[in-house]
């Protein structure tokens, strides 16, 4: 069992305070790391190492930063079994998937990075009043802090750190209290690529992270999280009225119509929405079928979600892993518990195996759209399917949801298509897939999934400020 410290200044030091948490596997439910809680002590301690290292970092050359996330992209590919299993530890995904989905992506999103710092666009230096000359200048903010969830904890890291880095911030970051130690891995492989101070992690629950979202110093605070933690780390950035970069989780629609072979696409939309069981915010969490399908599809579905494969019997071939901790499971299992009368539970909605927090792949028909399994997030393997009989209708469902992070519709029609494309509210839309992700692609949503933009030139245009310069033509000397 692993004892867990901090990793400032570029290295590990233990916390000031004496309290722990437990890290716990969602497979075995036994404890496999100590972690602490890190003070406000611990967290200033962080930031003022940050701080003196921006300057440096700040004014280092884009070529410089590139040759750096190069470097660490390297580092994630040859060091891909320890931070694999690292997470296992913590998460209890299947190791393939970490490796395949986060190690190896995570190390193509970085090199993505590494490029992009190279090429920030302004507007052209001109003169647009007479006798001055004109340019922008885009800048670091500054030192960031940063939040990163418990469902992709190594992935998230990485689309918090890499643009971060790579427009010339220092950062300090602090995971879930329940999956802290890929984070660790990533940020020990730091060492001698970044200089120390460039990236700190202080581990610890949400008073950790209140102590570093209200710290004074870190101009621009990102998380990924709930609507609620979300909401608290605005609150308290705008008191200081520091910027804030917000990914807040999803309801995401997948809507078929019915001019697409059914069995084809019911593979594809259970694998959306149990992927990672159901923990990801671009998973399909609602299905609005036209109702002259809706049968074909519903049974399509429940044999899709029955052939995938859960639970601490499935092995290294399961189809996704347990779902992340006690409280977590308990949340899922009352939703499907307290599901309304007119729901009905067509596959799944209970636990598989005695040991570990697996929950089967769960598909509920009869739903409304006033009902809080559509209208929450539920964060599990739970789908819902609704039936709509024109496509108006079927917008009004889509779109009526207080998330806005992404969706997607399944069509053979070009008009269709193109015409959901626009009208679905959604940060992104998908025509004929979904939860394909790519880094030079924009990740964001609307409404309360939140603000900013993770992963391509937007996302590096988070991390930077705008300056403009202005120079007179006329020497500041009398003229003799």
């Amino acid at each position: 069992m692993a004892t867990l410290q901090n990793f400032v200044d570029g290295r590990y030091v233990d916390a000031h305070g004496t309290a722990t948490i437990d890290v716990v596997s969602p497979i075995t439910e036994q404890v496999v790391a100590v972690s602490p809680v890190s003070d406000a002590a611990d967290v200033d301690a962080a930031v003022q190492a940050a701080a003196r290292a921006f300057p440096g970092w700040s004014r280092s050359t884009p070529s410089v930063r590139q040759a750096a996330l190069l470097a660490l992209a390297d580092a994630l590919d040859a060091h891909s079994d320890d931070l694999v299993e690292a997470q296992h530890r913590d998460t209890g995904q299947p190791r393939a998937i970490i490796a395949a989905e986060e190690v190896a992506v995570g190390a193509d999103q970085v090199r993505f990075f590494a490029g992009a710092a190279r090429r920030l666009d302004g507007i052209a230096s001109g003169e647009y009043l007479d006798g001055l000359t004109s340019s922008v200048r885009r800048e670091p903010i500054g030192v960031v802090a940063q939040v990163t969830p418990w469902n992709y904890p190594l992935m998230m890291a990485i689309w918090k750190i890499a643009p971060a880095l790579a427009a010339g911030n220092t950062i300090v970051l602090k995971p879930s209290d329940t999956t802290p130690e890929s984070t660790l891995v990533l940020a020990s492989l730091t060492t001698g690529i970044l200089p120390d101070g460039v990236l700190n992690v202080v581990l610890g629950d949400a008073s950790t992270g209140q102590a570093l979202v209200e710290h004074p110093v870190p101009g621009l605070v990102a998380i990924t999280g709930s609507v609620r933690a979300g909401v608290a780390v605005a609150t308290s950035a705008a008191d200081r009225v520091a910027r804030v970069h917000l990914e807040l989780g999803g309801k995401a629609p997948a809507v078929v119509f019915p001019d697409v072979e059914v069995d084809v696409v019911a593979p594809q939309i259970a694998e959306a929405a149990f992927f990672n069981a159901g923990q990801d915010c671009t998973a399909v969490t609602r299905v609005l079928v036209h109702e002259s399908v809706h049968d074909d599809l519903v049974a399509a579905l429940v044999r899709a979600a029955e052939a995938t494969t859960t639970g601490p019997d499935a092995g290294a071939g399961a189809s996704y892993g347990p779902l992340n901790n006690a409280r977590h499971f308990a949340a899922v299992q009352a939703v499907v518990d307290s599901l309304p009368a007119h729901a009905t539970v067509a596959t799944g909605g209970h636990r598989v195996g005695e040991t570990g927090f697996h929950f089967a792949p769960t598909i509920v028909t009869g739903v409304r759209q006033d009902d809080d399994v559509v209208q929450a997030e539920v964060f599990g393997p739970v789908l819902t399917v609704q039936s709509f009989g024109t496509a108006d209708e079927a917008l009004a469902l889509a779109n009526g949801v207080p998330y806005a992070l992404a969706s997607s519709v399944w069509t053979d029609s070009h008009t269709t298509a193109e015409r959901f494309a626009r009208d679905l509210d959604f940060g992104c839309v998908w025509i004929n897939t979904h939860i394909p992700l790519a880094a030079e692609m924009p990740h964001g949503g609307f409404k309360r999934s939140g603000y900013g933009k993770d992963l391509s030139a937007y996302g590096l245009e988070d991390y930077t400020r705008v300056k403009h310069v202005m120079s007179a033509h006329a020497s500041p000397r009398a003229s003799s």
